[in-house]
């Protein structure tokens, strides 16, 4: 009797974890969904359940223009940038802050802790005075420069986690063994972390990809991204065009998910 009543509650328990991850298969992958008929859709407007017809040419016109296209290179190239900036930056702080003391390190982790909690939009004004005041305004590196206080802010919480099971005697070890600070950098600690680091530059990369306000605030509208010509698009009412410039914009985040499974899978390690 008992046993079957473990079984039940088994049964039950498996039909209940399945319902949950198709309910959330489905909250995840409806908006995407809906952006790729949105994309081929001539028009789509209420009540319509589904568009009358489809054409993606108008969408493919506006999206191969020459302003999407260079949107398209400044994104991949701020992104590149600061996730390689960052990633350094990120990982030389939290090793100082894991190495200093706890009481550093619980600063470190504060002051990077904000620079991911803090609005958007109030922490791009604060940006925003910042680079006017050593006139990069409107000007590429002055995005670059604001982007990447948000992505050292996360690369720094992630570098601090790798760091807080990264097994630091080694470098001591090869400190007495003669071994010079670069030489410990490049031929142990870089080796070692290699993983985590390509991690870092992806995960870097993908937060500056995304960003919309700081780049708006700081550009001036002079730095032309992918996400700020995605809200041009939507703004002018090319709800097509902007649903393939969005699909665009949804691409890297997931090719980097799939890319960090398949490495996890080939190392049988876990994201």
């Amino acid at each position: 009797m008992v046993a079957g009543t473990r079984g039940a509650r088994a049964v039950i328990g498996a039909r209940r974890d399945g319902f949950l991850l198709a309910a959330l298969g489905a909250w995840v992958l409806t908006p995407i969904a809906v952006l790729i008929v949105r994309a081929f859709a001539q028009s789509w407007r209420f009540p319509q359940i589904l568009p009358d017809a489809t054409d993606a040419w108008p969408a493919l016109s506006a999206a191969g223009t020459g302003r999407v296209t260079s949107a398209l290179i400044a994104s991949l190239a701020l992104a590149l940038a600061t996730g390689l900036f960052g990633t350094v930056i990120g990982f030389l702080i939290a090793r100082s802050a894991v190495r200093v003391g706890r009481r550093f390190q619980q600063l470190t982790l504060a002051a990077a802790f904000f620079t991911v909690i803090a609005p958007p939009i109030a922490l791009g004004v604060g940006l925003q005075v910042a680079v006017l005041g050593i006139g990069l305004g409107g000007t590429f590196t002055g995005v670059f420069l604001a982007h990447l206080v948000p992505v050292t802010g996360y690369l720094t919480l992630f570098a601090v986690g790798v760091f807080a099971s990264f097994d630091l005697s080694l470098e001591d070890e090869a400190r007495t063994l003669g071994a010079s600070p670069w030489q410990v950098l490049s031929r142990i600690v870089v080796p070692l972390l290699g993983r985590r680091l390509g991690e870092g530059l992806i995960l870097g990369g993908l937060v500056s990809w995304g960003q919309l306000a700081i780049t708006l605030l700081v550009g001036g509208g002079v730095v032309r991204t992918l996400p700020v010509e995605l809200l041009s698009m939507v703004q002018s009412g090319n709800d097509q065009a902007g649903a393939f410039a969005a699909l665009m914009l949804s691409l890297p985040p997931m090719f980097a998910i799939g890319l960090l499974t398949v490495g996890a899978r080939r190392t049988g390690a876990s994201l």
